[in-house]
């Protein structure tokens, strides 16, 4: 049990964030094997397929990554490869700039990786963390950014919900329901541990809640300096990320796009190519390609290359237009069936 001593300034400074550098990390695990009830199974499947197709080499990344053992150690990720995010809601760019600058003395880890990765960057961090950031950016563009819209649709749902709960209750209310794991008495938040004991001060540093898709059952805590104190916890309803419904297209959304556009948008729930959408909708492929880059002009959808195939996918934009219209809208339920 660790004990997280927060004092008036700390909890002053308590706030939100979204780390997509994260969640990258994160989703590595689940890969890796950390997914033990299968939460992610639908995009893992997906991802290593893509993964496979791409034929790159993610071992800087992936050897950096503990796979879960029973060693004390092998749970902790390098503080370097995802150092907490200093603003609400960076840009994979903005973290990867971070990574980039890390000083050499901070090029250390407890975790369980290859002797060798380390020794690697050690003796040449410029072009060792320069070709890490080039992996990830890369693993990015395959497995995550088609998926990105959804998955921080559920992430900015949870930080509404939770600022709620301070605004009705303050700190207390916050924390009650934030995970199992975390419970709140007096000044002091007490986080469950397998292996970490004892009292830990903020000392008016504050603390950064992160959300996180891929943490499930676990709640990830960085305590340690330099990096800013952060818990990243599981969102509310992440058991219905990967959820699908039956694409039943909204006739308020058909009469502002068109029944073509409103079909394809309503049929991206999970991103899909030309020749997929093409196949499940009736249009012809060239017809499907027309409307689809009518909607990437309009902000609604985003292409992604996977090898030799786009897929295309709803943005943050298209996934508002479709919730609005009464389809897809975000859950608010708790962790549920993955599907």
């Amino acid at each position: 049990m660790i004990e997280i001593e927060l004092g008036l300034t700390d909890v002053a400074r308590t706030r939100f964030a979204i780390s997509p550098l994260w969640e990258v990390v994160a989703s590595v695990r689940v890969l890796k094997g950390a997914d033990e009830h299968g939460l992610h199974r639908t995009w893992t499947a997906r991802a290593r397929s893509r993964l496979a197709a791409a034929d790159l080499d993610v071992s800087p990344l992936f050897d950096l990554v503990p796979v879960p053992t029973r060693s004390p150690w092998a749970g902790r990720v390098p503080g370097f490869l995802c150092p907490p995010p200093t603003t609400p809601l960076p840009t994979l760019d903005m973290e990867l700039a971070t990574v980039r600058a890390t000083p050499p003395e901070l090029l250390h880890t407890t975790a369980e990786v290859p002797p060798a990765r380390l020794a690697a960057l050690h003796a040449d961090p410029v072009a060792g963390l320069a070709r890490l950031a080039g992996v990830i950016e890369a693993y990015w563009e395959l497995a995550l950014a088609p998926y990105w819209s959804r998955i921080l649709t559920l992430l900015e749902g949870d930080i509404r919900y939770r600022a709620g709960r301070l605004v009705e209750g303050g700190a207390q209310h916050l924390f009650a329901d934030l995970d199992p794991q975390v419970t709140w008495a007096g000044n002091t938040l007490r986080l469950a541990h397998r292996t970490a004991r004892g009292a830990r001060r903020l000392t008016g540093r504050g603390l950064l809640l992160v959300p996180s898709a891929f943490v499930w059952p676990r709640v990830f805590s960085v305590l340690n300096e330099p990096w800013q104190p952060s818990l990243r916890y599981p969102p509310r309803a992440v058991g219905t990320l990967w959820q699908t419904r039956p694409a039943t297209v909204s006739d308020a959304l058909a009469g502002v796009l068109g029944r073509s556009r409103a079909t394809l948008l309503t049929e991206l729930a999970a991103p899909a190519s030309t020749t997929e959408l093409a196949r499940r909708t009736g249009l012809t492929p060239g017809g499907v390609s027309q409307h689809l880059t009518a909607l990437r002009t309009a902000g609604l959808v985003s292409a992604h290359r996977t090898g030799r195939v786009v897929l295309y996918a709803r943005t943050r934009a298209g996934e508002t237009v479709v919730a609005a219209a009464g389809e897809g809208a975000p859950p608010t339920a708790g962790p549920g069936d993955p599907g």
